[in-house]
């Protein structure tokens, strides 16, 4: 898992997320313009977004430099499939 400094900042920002989308709720609840709460679910995007940018930087910096530095063949061959998967599930955006 992420480093402590990491962990902190991954919390943080979860937090964040979570208080939007509980106000994301309160506004649907509320009846809220629709342009607002597509404004504010894009906050929510936004958060989460970047929360995955700090735990994906941290793993690169951490688990790949590991597998890569071991000398594991196989361990390396694992991140690289895996860093791809990755890729395509965030669309290339990192």
């Amino acid at each position: 898992m992420a480093s402590e400094d990491t962990k902190k900042k991954l919390i943080a920002r979860l937090k964040r997320a979570e208080g939007q989308l509980a106000a994301v709720r309160r506004m649907v609840e509320d009846d809220t313009y629709c342009v607002d709460v597509l404004t504010q679910i894009s906050a929510v995007r936004g958060a989460l977004t970047r929360a995955a940018d700090v735990l994906l930087e941290d793993h690169l910096h951490h688990c790949v430099v590991h597998a890569f530095e071991s000398g594991d063949e196989e361990k390396r061959r694992a991140q690289v499939d895996e860093l791809l998967d990755v890729f395509a599930r965030f669309g290339g955006r990192v």
